[in-house]
């Protein structure tokens, strides 16, 4: 039995996927939520990089989506890009205890993306990944520890079987085997971004996170462009070598079948929706 395959976007309100091109023509604004949800399979919520959301936000978006919808959540910049991931047991508590697990079985996998000029500290990163949470019990005991900044914490389990973590990093330094060792001995997995600053594609949990943002050397993808995804996603999601692209760590001889998830984000953001709704269908 293979992985599980979610294709989607970042966000869901975009002026330019307005009147046609995405949404259809006089579609109200509250109903974009909805309509997005039924032609893709996850969007990833972006709002909580800039600021903690209301409890009864995230309500809202869960109840506005199919069941079996995926909801991966950005991580607060005050962990990954004013603190830098140091000493942000309180931010983290903060973060978790804000509302996000009222998405319930929506919850997908918290995205941790670092900041371009953070450079590979092994003891940081370390204590960081020692630090996330793995299981539904272990987030509550660490949102637990919030502050007065926290006024009214959400710490309700759900339909939340399980915690996942993806990691983002944009700097050359964490080219290094140790860093892809520490993320697999954490269960967290490394982003494919699918950039020519980081154009590297070892799998480090298991389940595949890529944010995808134009081919490198490009502001878009061709047809072929997706094709080429599409056979990537299909190798990791049945649990056989993806042998194509740049590995810091080398290809893995006997993968095991791992959920998938492809967003679409950034550069080509205007043909994001349907570039996740092609790879879909080519992903079958």
């Amino acid at each position: 039995m293979g992985g599980k395959v979610r294709t989607g976007i970042a966000g869901w309100v975009f002026e330019e996927w307005r009147g046609g091109a995405f949404y259809p023509e006089g579609l109200k604004q509250k109903e974009e939520l909805s309509y997005a949800s039924r032609h893709l399979t996850t969007i990833e919520i972006n709002a909580t990089f800039y600021s903690h959301q209301k409890t009864a936000s995230f309500q809202s978006w869960a109840e506005q989506t199919p069941e079996d919808f995926a909801f991966p959540v950005k991580g607060h910049q005050n962990i990954t890009h004013i603190k830098r991931l140091k000493d942000v047991e309180i931010p983290l508590a903060n973060f978790f205890a804000s509302g996000v697990l009222a998405l319930g079985q929506r919850l997908g996998p918290f995205v941790w993306q670092l900041p371009g000029n953070l450079k590979f500290d092994p003891v940081r990163m370390e204590a960081f990944l020692k630090l996330l949470p793995k299981t539904p019990d272990e987030l509550v005991k660490l949102a637990k520890k919030h502050d007065e900044k926290t006024a009214n914490p959400f710490l309700d389990t759900t339909g939340i079987d399980r915690i996942r973590h993806a990691v983002e990093v944009r700097h050359t330094s964490f080219a290094d085997k140790a860093f892809i060792d520490m993320l697999r001995a954490a269960n967290v997995a490394l982003i494919v971004a699918d950039t020519t600053e980081w154009p590297t594609y070892d799998s480090t949990a298991d389940f595949i996170y890529t944010r995808l943002q134009g081919a490198p050397g490009s502001d878009h993808y061709t047809d072929a462009e997706l094709d080429k995804w599409a056979r990537r996603i299909g190798l990791w999601a049945a649990g056989r070598p993806m042998a194509e692209g740049t590995f810091i760590a080398g290809v893995e001889a006997s993968p095991k079948p791992r959920d998938v998830y492809a967003h679409f984000v950034s550069t080509d953001k205007k043909n994001a929706p349907k570039n996740a709704m092609t790879l879909a269908k080519k992903v079958g």
